[in-house]
This record gives structure tokens, sequence and C-alpha cells, in this order.
């Protein structure tokens, strides 16, 4: 299998810089210092009043409020701007979505393999793998625009956690545990831009023209149309809230954690308690209008169309099953040695 590595990847590897190419790092525009004009400034030590009193011309009068506050048009998406993100485009199909996990590895090649083995997006796992941000952000950067677009679920609703997720590439963020509406809007906020959400402009390498700077529209002004935002209900309170979760804008999927639903309360997969969780959450989902994930297992179930699938290492081991048929594990047993038969 061959691989279609980062072009920005190999360059810099190799400390050669590829040619400047537009950007809308914030950061960019440093060769401007000394050339720009300020025409509306502050006058030197004046007071202008600007918190209470607008500028001529100004679109927001009165106070400074955010509650009243008339967002501007400079990052609208263009008119008629089609979706990008084949995952968000297949959701808004009802189609089925499959997520391939990707739990311990940091190695740039098995996440490509993974990437390019037919899933629709990878589940990078840093809620319970111990990795740093530096290593996911490798792997995206290897092959950027493999089959499956990079995903992950973060620890946690954090800024922190999230905006590195978003400005590294992820196009599909998984919110864990989210047991409260204000949790579930926490999620929400730091992963979209304003308005809808408080995602700060930071730059990264998902604004490269190697990951998603070349994208019609721009990234900036076409993102929250492109990202899809998967928030977890794995606990009782969970459940208590899912259909107030469910129906905050931006979510645009809720998950029924399966193993979790059972570890909070105490019941296994096919008795009465259990099954009830689930079908609350089926209930927030349909009553919101909203996608229904789980584990691949449940594939068939009513209603579920976004799934998580196993990890790298079942998925080479499966993979190998598959290929060998009646020849896997069919190696003799020595007399002696670290392959004889243990006594």
């Amino acid at each position: 299998m061959t691989f279609r590595f980062s072009v920005l990847a190999l360059t810099a590897a190799l400390g050669v810089l590829p040619a400047q190419a537009p950007s809308a790092d914030p950061y960019a525009n440093n060769p401007d210092a000394g050339k720009l004009q300020f025409p509306l400034a502050a006058p030197a030590g004046k007071d202008t009043g600007a918190i209470t009193t607008a500028l001529p011309g100004g679109v927001n009068q009165g106070r400074v409020d955010p509650a009243t506050w008339k967002y501007g048009p400079a990052f609208n998406p263009p008119p008629n701007a089609k979706i990008w993100n084949p995952v968000k485009l297949k959701m808004m199909r009802g189609e089925k979505i499959t997520g391939g996990t990707v739990f311990s590895s940091t190695d740039p090649a098995t996440y490509c393999a993974m990437a390019n083995a037919g899933y629709d997006f990878i589940w990078t796992e840093m809620q319970h793998d111990s990795r740093d941000w530096e290593a996911v952000g490798r792997m995206w950067r290897t092959c950027p625009h493999a089959k499956a677009v990079p995903g992950v679920r973060v620890a946690y609703a954090d800024e922190r956690e999230i905006q590195h997720a978003l400005d590294l590439g992820a196009l599909v963020i998984v919110v864990p545990t989210v047991d409260t509406v204000e949790e579930g809007k926490a999620g929400r906020d730091w992963t979209y831009f304003p308005p809808l959400g408080k995602r700060s402009n930071g730059g990264g390498q998902a604004f490269d023209p190697e990951v998603w700077g070349s994208v019609p529209g721009g990234y900036r002004n076409t993102i929250n149309d492109n990202v899809v935002l998967i928030e977890m209900i794995e606990t009782i309170d969970g459940v208590k809230n899912a259909r107030e979760i469910a129906a905050i804008p931006g979510v645009t999927a809720i998950f029924a954690a399966s193993g979790d639903l059972g570890n909070f309360s105490g019941y296994s997969q096919g008795s009465p308690d259990y099954e009830r969780l689930i079908n609350a959450v089926h209930d927030a989902a349909l009553a919101a209008g909203k996608r229904l994930c789980g584990p691949f297992a449940w594939r068939d179930r009513p209603d579920f169309t976004c799934f998580q699938n196993a990890s790298e290492t079942a998925a080479i081991a499966r993979g190998v099953a598959a290929e060998l048929g009646t020849l896997k594990d069919t190696q003799p047993k020595p007399e002696v040695g670290p392959y004889a038969p243990k006594k």
C-alpha cells in the first residue's frame, strides 16, 4: 500500500520552506508592520468613550454588549458554499457513518493505513490514551487527505482539548461524558467559531494549504458548516438531560455509550433497565432531529447511523485472520524451546 505523504511535512523535515501561500493564520501579517495606517485609532492619550459611543458608520450603536452585538459579515461563508467534509455530507444525507479507532499508536504509517482502510473517519483516542497532541498532529499531517477524515475523542469539554484538536485539523470532535446542558454547550462553544461558538482564531496546521487551508471558500469561513460534533451520553445524569443536550444548536449527533451506560447504571446490555437508558438516548436524538451513534455492533439497531469501530490492533488481527483463513495459527509446537508447549 502506498500513502500520500504531506509535501509540507516533507519540506519541513528537510528544512526547505515551500512557496508562501495565502493563509488565514492571524500571525501571518507581521511583514506589514510599519506599513499599516490607523485612521480610526484613538488619538494618543485621549479617552474616546468607545465603550458607549459608536464610530461614524458603525453598525453597533450604544454600549458594547455581547447580548446585543450584531455580528459582521467578514467570516460568512460564500453564497451557495458546498460542504467539503465527506462525513458531514454523509450525515446530512442520513447515511451510515463508520469511525475506525486509533487507540494507542503514535506511528504515522499505522495511522495512515487505518485512514485508508475504508472508514469514514478516524476516532483518534485522547480520553483513555496517554499520547500527546504533538504525536496526533504528526499522524494527521502525514496523510491529511486520506480516505477517512481525522477525528478525535477529546478528554472532556475543554477549551484546551478541543482547540488543540481543531487547530491540528480535526473534522470530527467527540466529547465524552456529557452530563449537563452546560457541558454540552461548552463542547459546542469550543468547537465552533463565532457567532455560534467561542473558538479562538489561533492558527495551526488546520490552516495550512496542505491540510484545509485551500478548501473552497476558505477554512475560517466554512469550517463551522463542515465540522461534526458528537456528544456522548454515558451516565444517568446524561440520560436525564439527553433531550436538552441533543437540542443544543451545533450538536450534530449524540452517542449512546454502550460500555459506560452499563458501567454507570450497573446493568448489562439486554436487561430492561439498560435498554431503557439506550432507548431514552434514542428518543432524545429523534426529538432533536440529530444523528444517533453507537458501537459498530449496533449497526442494524433501528435509527443508529453513526458507529465507532474497533481499534487498530483489533483491525490488524481481524485482517490477518481474513487473509490467512484456515492457515491462521497452524504453526507446529516444537518439543523444546520457547515455543514448546508450557508444562
